[in-house]
């Protein structure tokens, strides 16, 4: 990041199938913006149905960005996406275009709009087994006496994260608490949260459900499976995905498989609010239930880039 201009961002968070896409190519198309993707979910490309991608008519009408990253095989770090998602958005403010940040995983977002620091050290696994050798007491001793900051955050008990936690600070030659310090980038961030009464996002999240079904989310999954792509991959564990890969090893009907899908994806739009509170002054929320909705989000990004 330069660091130079106060870039502005419009950004735009909430639950899964709360009306994030229609709303963002509306703004997008209102103010010259750009979408720019922060759902983990949209990184794979062959991956459409399932994750609700947008589609090719609507990428059609806004540019979009950070859709279609690699393979599904393939894995794109919190600290990679963080620093495409700075470098892209920097090209659009530079292009006299609107950066907006969309989507529902609050990890990305935040990464993002906090400037988490995010540990660019790679796996060790030679050191990492060195370490595990020494037993839980002696790590977390050493890991006090090298970084009592991050000792004192981190449970004594989980031994992964104090493992983690000695191997950035070996590696980088600092504390891990020194490069988790979040410096949040020189922007001027419009954040804007949209929810909707549980019921009404579950009838929406079920309907979703059904029309990917009716789309061909089945033969998706058939196909990807076919190209080796199959359930011990992260990608291949995500919503819609894991519950027809085991109606295709027989474990469920396809009504069962369904009726998981569902169900899940509503725990899963619970856990988004997590992320993202109601009660969060930073967050301008705007009830998708209600009437001309969509015009007073429009007129709120309109005075707030007017100043």
């Amino acid at each position: 990041m330069s660091g130079e201009v106060c870039v502005p961002l419009l950004v735009l968070v909430g639950p899964t199938a709360v009306g994030k896409t229609a709303l963002s190519l509306r703004l997008a198309q209102q103010f010259g913006g750009e979408i720019i993707s922060a759902d983990s979910r949209l990184f794979y490309r062959g991956m459409d149905i399932g994750t609700a991608k947008p589609t090719a008519a609507e990428q059609a009408q806004v540019p979009h960005h950070l859709i279609d990253l690699c393979a599904p095989d393939e894995t794109v770090t919190l600290g990679t996406y963080q620093q495409l998602a700075y470098g892209v958005i920097e090209r659009v403010a530079g292009n006299g275009r609107l950066p907006l940040l969309v989507g529902g995983t609050g990890q990305y977002v935040q990464a993002v709009v906090e400037g988490w620091g995010i540990p660019r050290v790679a796996p060790q696994p030679e050191l990492r087994q060195a370490l595990e050798t020494l037993g839980g007491e002696e790590l977390a001793r050493w890991l006090a006496a090298l970084d009592p900051e991050a000792a004192a955050k981190i449970d004594p008990r989980n031994v992964r994260r104090v493992v983690r936690a000695l191997e950035v600070t070996l590696v980088a030659g600092r504390p891990i608490s020194d490069i988790q310090r979040k410096n949040p980038p020189p922007y001027d961030i419009c954040l804007i949260g949209l929810h909707r009464d549980r019921e009404s996002l579950y009838r929406r999240i079920d309907a979703r459900v059904d029309q990917m079904m009716a789309d061909g989310l089945l033969e998706e999954v058939v196909g990807l499976r076919a190209q080796g792509y199959d359930e011990p991959l992260a990608a291949m564990s995500g919503l819609g995905y894991r519950q027809l890969l085991a109606h295709l090893r027989g474990e469920l009907t396809l009504a069962e498989a369904v009726e998981r899908i569902k169900f899940e994806t509503h725990r899963f739009a619970r856990q988004q609010a997590t992320w993202f509170r109601l009660d969060d002054p930073q967050i301008a929320w705007f009830d998708m239930d209600g009437v001309g909705v969509e015009t007073a989000v429009v007129d709120h990004v309109a005075n707030w880039l007017a100043g």
